[in-house]
């Protein structure tokens, strides 16, 4: 089912811009998003062809169905929520049915943990980006060799670098494990190599060092430590850097890289904004999603904020989200039971008249 077919099956109960136009904080780049609710043929609605959601390939025009908005209205679904209370100047279209869904059916305590709980994965998230680009990770991938240490004089210096100041090939050397230690080894060395060690490595890909069969009568030349838990720490580290520059968007990074800030400042603009949100809520018992701040939220937007700045306004907010929240009086859940019967009056209308 595409978008066509909804308009021209007259399927549509309402239509709405949203995101940055919405919430009042659009800039002559920002894109165009629309949001609405439509309805499935009968046919499809009872028979085998639900379909919850259409969208286009870019995600900025979607569609819901009316049975899933509801249920997402019931959850308090932040983005749900917000195109229930489009301001008037979005709504392009709208059936005198969605006047029935009223945001005070809607809004409760659960807002705690969907506005300011996603709130607060994004600043983690901030969190972590900023470490990402403070701390870049070199491609060429380290090997556990990096992470092995001789121990020496009561201190310890570098697996490689006692290697090459030996003159010995880690391919020569033999491992022993110290018995009721964790990570430490006893080395040995044949220079000739007929003793067949098996080396402190068997390749640049391994995951953990070797141990060889060490004849008797053999000395060890060193005590070895090898730690793993800094190593398996790096590969995850290398894994998650990698991944996170394969996949991110160049445009918006080159923009955070421009200001310099070390934060996605696009995205702790809407994270700053939905924690306001969630104040208001429950200062208010509504929501609003028309800013009273554009400028100061364009200005996070625009790089003019330090992290620490944007971090501790995001902490502020959040003890007084907390705060008004335990004052409030909003219920702690939706009423399910007469949110569910206004869905069916709804769909009653729809299909029966």
């Amino acid at each position: 089912m595409e978008l066509n077919y909804l308009k021209n099956r007259n399927l549509i109960l309402f239509q709405s811009i949203s995101g940055s136009r919405s919430f009042g904080l659009a800039t002559e780049n920002s894109d165009t998003d629309i949001r609405g609710v439509y309805y499935l043929p009968k046919e499809d609605f009872f028979g085998l062809n639900y379909i919850p959601q259409i969208s286009n390939e870019t995600n900025d025009i979607t569609y819901y169905e009316i049975g899933r908005f509801v249920e997402l209205l019931q959850k308090n679904n932040p983005n749900i929520l917000e195109i229930l209370v489009s301001p008037e100047d979005c709504i392009q279209h709208k059936n005198p049915l969605m006047d029935l869904l009223k945001p005070e059916d809607f809004l409760s305590k659960l807002c705690k943990d969907t506005f300011a709980g996603y709130a607060i994965s994004q600043i983690k998230k901030a969190k972590g980006l900023n470490k990402k680009i403070l701390n870049p990770i070199d491609k060429k991938r380290k090997s556990i060799l990096d992470f092995c240490y001789i121990l020496e004089n009561n201190s310890s210096i570098p697996l490689k670098k006692w290697l090459q100041k030996s003159g010995f090939l880690q391919e020569k050397c033999g491992l022993v494990n110290i018995d009721n230690t964790k990570g430490i080894f006893a080395l040995f060395y044949d220079k000739s190599g007929d003793l067949n060690y098996k080396g402190i490595i068997q390749n640049e890909e391994a995951n953990q060092v070797s141990v060889s069969s060490i004849p008797k009568g053999e000395e060890s030349l060193a005590f070895m430590f090898c730690n793993l838990d800094a190593y398996s720490t790096y590969c995850k580290d290398y894994r998650d850097y990698w991944k996170w520059v394969s996949e991110r968007n160049e445009d918006r990074y080159n923009v955070n890289q421009n200001h310099g800030q070390n934060y996605d400042s696009k995205n702790m603009m809407h994270t700053i904004r939905l924690l306001q949100s969630c104040e208001k809520i429950f200062k208010t018992g509504t929501l609003q999603i028309k800013v009273e701040n554009r400028d100061e939220l364009l200005d996070i937007k625009a790089g003019n904020w330090s992290y620490e700045k944007v971090m501790n306004k995001a902490e502020v907010l959040i003890k007084s989200i907390e705060h008004h929240h335990s004052k409030s009086n909003l219920p702690d859940t939706p009423d399910l039971e007469k949110t569910t019967r206004i869905l069916v009056e709804i769909r009653n209308s729809l299909y029966c008249n």
